[in-house]
């Protein structure tokens, strides 16, 4: 063997894991000859002394990496095991190396090759050659299995980008659908929102008459009662002029609420504390009864929409008074501070001054999980037997807010009490 041969051998040596052979000759010491020569390249040598041995054998064993298998058998030679061996589906992929004394021809050599045979070996043998031949075709063996790996993953991946694909198509076709839908939906939604600001406009003029007929009788009782009309009835007569213009104004607006969207015109700006004056007089009635206390600190001037920010202040107040503790007395504290925030994306960087403005009650609070869901429309956390109310005042307060580009949000606790906390834009 050449300087080459022996260091390809002792690579291949080195690399191999251990690995199983099958050898089988109906000679013993034959086979003792290979198990010695093989012994230290750490091969696990199976012998077999005949080939129905070794077809026995290998019934139940399917891992063998090679077969050596002398040809001159009695009852059953190489050939003949070999053509049995590889019948078998499970066998077919194990290399056989012959093993033979004798110098055949061609055409028997070629049966073998034919039959599946990867190589011959002469006797008597010798061991760096089988050693190196061997370790060959050991090396072959694993690296076709690892091609046969490599094929089946390769199936499998084959087979699941398939898959990806065909649901990839499916998806396609269900966003196509939906995109269908989508556009249904949204020519629906157009002819709702057309019937919507139809039914505001009418249900809004419709409004207007029985207030102009309460105006009308008002000032019919002042004029009829004259000079005995007393301070108390005067007083009555004042307040409901006072409501009902509130809600001619209420009306008002509310065709300028089913719009989509607000113009510039319609934000003003707006002296809060005037607001809230507005608020707890329309109120007044609901504090005496309660005997509330209110602590309220200045408010600042905002560019907002003036009657949607009253009515804002109007909810969180009534909220106020209505969730304070059975028999004990509202403590409400109406407070604002400012805060700035960076806002490079709509400011150029710029500081965007912010007014944070908070109601805060002493009532029965709620446990803050619910804190998102009660700006939910008719979301209720207590039955209307308990508290009344229509489950929708917060979420108009959220809708309001929004509408200003600012935020809302409730800090609260059982027991405790609530506070309602409002951020909006100075200006809009």
């Amino acid at each position: 063997m050449d300087l080459t041969a022996k260091r390809t051998h002792t690579n291949l040596k080195r690399t191999l894991p251990a690995v199983k052979i099958l050898a089988v000759d109906d000679r013993e010491d034959n086979l003792l000859s290979i198990e010695t020569i093989l012994e230290k390249e750490g091969y696990e040598i199976v012998k077999a002394d005949s080939g129905r041995a070794a077809l026995k054998l290998l019934l139940k064993v399917h891992d063998f990496s090679l077969i050596l298998m002398d040809v001159q058998m009695p009852l059953m030679d190489g050939l003949e095991t070999a053509t049995l061996i590889y019948e078998r589906d499970k066998l077919k992929h194990i290399p056989i190396i012959f093993i033979t004394a004798h110098g055949y021809g061609h055409d028997l050599m070629f049966k073998g090759f034919k039959m599946g045979a990867v190589d011959y070996i002469h006797k008597p043998i010798d061991p760096a050659l089988l050693r190196f031949k061997v370790g060959v075709f050991i090396e072959l063996f694993h690296k076709t299995n690892e091609l046969i790996l490599q094929e089946e993953k390769l199936k499998a991946i084959n087979q699941s980008l398939q898959s990806e694909i065909e649901e990839r198509r499916n998806s396609e076709r269900r966003v196509t659908t939906l995109n269908q839908q989508l556009i249904e939906s949204n020519s629906e939604l157009k002819e709702i929102n057309e019937e919507l600001d139809r039914f505001a406009f009418v249900a809004s003029h419709d409004l207007q008459e029985p207030l102009r007929k309460i105006l009308l009788f008002n000032d019919m009782i002042s004029q009829r009662l004259g000079d005995s009309l007393d301070k108390a009835t005067a007083d009555y007569i004042r307040k409901v002029n006072n409501a009902t213009g509130h809600m001619k104004l209420l009306v008002n607006d509310l065709l300028k609420y089913s719009r989509k969207t607000q113009t510039p015109e319609d934000f003003k700006t707006t002296n809060l504390n005037d607001l809230l004056t507005e608020v707890i007089s329309d109120l007044e009635m609901d504090i005496k009864k309660t005997k509330a206390s209110i602590l309220i600190s200045p408010l600042p001037d905002l560019v907002v929409l003036p009657t949607q920010m009253k009515q804002l202040f109007q909810n969180l107040f009534s909220n106020s008074l209505k969730f304070s503790k059975p028999g004990g007395i509202p403590e409400i504290e109406i407070s604002s501070e400012l805060a700035t925030i960076e806002n490079e994306a709509e400011n150029n960087g710029k500081q965007i001054r912010f007014h944070k403005i908070s109601f805060k009650d002493h009532g029965i609070g709620f446990d803050t999980k619910y804190a998102d869901d009660i700006f939910t429309v008719f979301k209720r956390l207590h039955s209307y037997h308990e508290i009344e109310g229509s489950g929708i005042g917060l979420s108009i307060c959220k809708k309001i807010v929004e509408r200003h580009r600012g935020t809302i949000a409730v800090q609260s606790e059982p027991g405790i009490g609530s506070t309602f906390i409002v951020t909006l834009p100075e200006t809009q």
